[in-house]
């Protein structure tokens, strides 16, 4: 039967079933997947309290053990290249080719127009899967930053309420050898109260270069988000260098890192190096691992790949180091498929990295963890004076929760259930030229 919340008042849920890693304070036992049967009440947009599962529980709507979860954090998206699939397909499914065609495109059609309609309908893809906060690398290469970061900006108004928004500007460290421009342009990402960002590749003057982005950091008092060793070459190894830069700058922002993909290919003794500086320099790093799968390790002699892409999460987490997985690209040439659907993103990264056996807290790395490194305090979590934003599903363990699509998810927002409907992608036909 389906469930129906009310529209105003106060109300109970009965018989939900919580995960103890994103409910601070409950304190009972849960069960081997780390679950908790609780009855949670809600007023004005609020959650008043959470209890364990009280069988005389007033005035309550069963929920008969589904599970609940707090809303979504998406800590690394592309939205202003979302949906340019259709125009601008990858021709062979490689790195390259993804940047080729991406760079075409952006030249050819990425008009102010062109960047909102899509970003717009890459948030409402994200709000009706029951994402409350997301951040976009923005393509910053001449003279895109000037069309894409007023684009943002507006947008960032115009969702205020429904999904916090975060940019963090994308370019190549290249870029920076560029003094005068990349300084504007880090000015540029500081009066949008943006992140700084780039992506890293082994070149010869890298130290420099990621001296000067840390530079900039610290003048503006800005975050950083790094893309880094998106490839197998072993020899790609700028995620150590960007914690050695956060060492001897003595940096004291949040450093998220991104992709980090040839750490899983690196040599034991390298690899213990790389973690230890990465933990004493407190980076982040975020794994995409729908997108990894689909670019790292394509081959073009109809072979299969041997890897999947995916960094050390397991391996980094257990230093202490705070890991995530998120969205990334979406329907364009770094990946054909996704929506933005953070629920997708869960199950795919279960089965890709093994977040089971135990399931353990590895929740968090989809609500509490990434609303951390994005300094939202109390996203991604259940909690008494919380916002009680949170998804219903109609799983009541893992197996039935990541088994099945859960495209009946109910959404709630400040304590209501909100319209959930995706938007049609006969909307964009016009901007594919169809």
């Amino acid at each position: 039967m389906p469930l129906a919340l009310p529209t105003s008042g106060r109300y109970t849920l009965t018989r939900a079933r919580l995960h103890a890693s994103l409910t601070p304070g409950l304190s009972t036992p849960a069960d081997a997947d780390g679950f908790v049967l609780a009855d949670m009440s809600i007023a004005e947009g609020r959650i008043v309290s959470i209890i364990p599962h009280n069988p005389a529980t007033p005035a309550a709507i069963d929920f008969a053990g589904r599970i609940v979860m707090p809303c979504f954090v998406d800590c690394h998206t592309h939205i202003d290249k979302g949906h340019i699939w259709p125009r601008k397909p990858n021709p062979d499914g490689t790195f390259t080719g993804a940047l080729n065609a991406n760079g075409e495109d952006r030249v050819a059609r990425w008009t102010a127009d062109d960047v909102a309609r899509r970003m717009d309908f890459s948030l409402r893809c994200a709000y009706a899967h029951g994402t409350r906060a997301l951040r976009t690398h923005l393509d910053s290469i001449a003279p895109q930053e000037a069309i894409s970061w007023p684009v943002f900006e507006a947008m960032r108004e115009r969702w205020r309420g429904r999904i916090e928004l975060q940019a963090s500007c994308l370019v190549g460290i290249e870029a920076v050898r560029e003094k005068a421009w990349f300084s504007a342009l880090a000015k540029r990402v500081a009066a949008a109260k943006g992140v700084l960002g780039c992506v890293t590749y082994m070149v010869p003057d890298l130290e420099e270069l990621l001296d000067r982005v840390f530079a900039l950091a610290i003048e503006h008092g800005l975050d950083l988000d790094f893309h880094a060793d998106e490839t197998d070459d072993v020899a790609a190894a700028s995620l150590k260098k960007i914690a050695e830069a956060a060492l001897w700058n003595n940096f004291e922002g949040n450093i998220l890192v991104g992709h980090c993909c040839s750490l899983s290919r690196q040599a034991d003794r390298d690899v213990l190096e790389t973690l230890d500086k990465v933990a004493k320099a407190g980076l982040s790093v975020v794994s995409l691992p729908m997108c990894n799968l689909y670019l790292q390790d394509r081959r073009s002699d109809h072979t299969t790949p041997r890897w999947r892409g995916v960094t050390l999460l397991h391996e980094l987490k257990a230093r202490g180091i705070a890991v995530a997985v998120a969205s990334d690209n979406t329907r364009d040439p770094f990946y054909a498929y996704g929506d933005l659907d953070m629920l997708e993103v869960y199950r795919m990264a279960t089965r890709i990295l093994h977040f089971d056996h135990p399931v353990a807290d590895w929740p968090k790395a989809v609500t509490s963890t990434p609303a951390d490194i994005m300094r939202l305090d109390g996203a991604g979590l259940l909690a008494t004076g919380g916002p009680a934003d949170f998804l219903i599903f109609k799983g009541r363990s893992w197996t039935e929760l990541l088994s099945r699509p859960e495209s009946d998810r109910i959404v709630v927002r400040d304590g209501k259930a909100i319209e959930s409907d995706l938007p049609d992608y006969a909307e964009l036909d016009d901007l594919m030229g169809a």
